[in-house]
């Protein structure tokens, strides 16, 4: 049951009682003063009914907690999935460090400046180390990684390690963006660029709901080690989140 569908229930039971014993005490209607004249238990259940409902919201608590239990399952999944994706970033060669690791999940949500397309939002972002720390990104359609594989509705895999050893300046940026099209810099400005070209190796993978839409994505990002990261056991991995993400449409996330 979901929250708002148990606040409602909780509120119309309450309501409907609370209507039902005003209608006792002032003869309104008289057919319904008259049946409960007749029956004076009912008064009583009611009188119980307006207690439980306006104190406890029963409802509402069976709902919370269940959320709380699916969120704790969806947490769980995404540990084990993470789990999966450390091992494979500890065999690879040269091994890339485990708190250097990071997993991500993006939803996408409308704002005021984006209304129709919205833009991603980083709802989790799970790393074993401290640094890097995560730093404020709420890409548009079309722009970084996370922001391709949702204009694309696909895998995007980008060694950003390799293109910021080619672009070390606002001149070079802009001359390589020009000669080879936006998406050769994952749509971002030189500033964004600097701000994220200390993730050497950046993957992501998108989150559909049943009808195959996008709805958000996992990423995966590293300092270096694009090449020996993309392979099919982490594809594998960040896929398999996705399809459990996707199950309930990032509502337990």
């Amino acid at each position: 049951m979901q929250p708002l569908t148990a606040k409602i229930l909780d509120r119309v039971i309450l309501l409907a009682a609370t209507l039902l014993l005003a209608g006792k005490q002032y003869g309104v209607p008289p057919s319904l003063a008259t049946a409960l004249d007749s029956r004076p238990y009912v008064v009583f259940l009611l009188i119980v009914v307006i207690s439980i409902f306006g104190a406890f919201t029963p409802f509402g608590a069976i709902a919370s907690r269940s959320r709380v239990e699916r969120h704790a399952a969806t947490r769980q999944q995404i540990l084990m999935h993470y789990g999966e994706i450390l091992k494979i970033g500890m065999q690879a060669d040269p091994p890339v460090p485990i708190n250097d690791l990071g997993l991500h999940v993006w939803r996408r949500r409308r704002t005021l400046r984006h209304p129709i397309s919205g833009t991603l939002h980083r709802v989790a972002t799970y790393r074993l180390g401290t640094t890097p720390a995560t730093r404020p990104f709420s890409p548009p359609l079309g722009v970084g990684v996370v922001g391709l594989c949702w204009r694309d509705n696909r895998e995007v895999g980008v060694d950003v390690e390799k293109l910021a050893n080619q672009l070390r300046d606002e001149a070079t940026f802009n001359a390589y963006k020009l000669a080879n099209g936006p998406d050769s810099v994952m749509g971002l400005s030189w500033r964004e660029f600097s701000d994220i070209r200390h993730r050497g190796a950046v993957f992501a993978s998108p989150i559909r709901d049943g009808s195959h839409r996008f709805i958000g994505c996992v990423s995966v990002d590293a300092s270096r080690g694009y090449e020996a990261l993309d392979n099919a056991g982490l594809w594998h991995a960040m896929n398999a989140l996705c399809a459990v993400l996707g199950q309930d449409e990032l509502r337990n996330v």
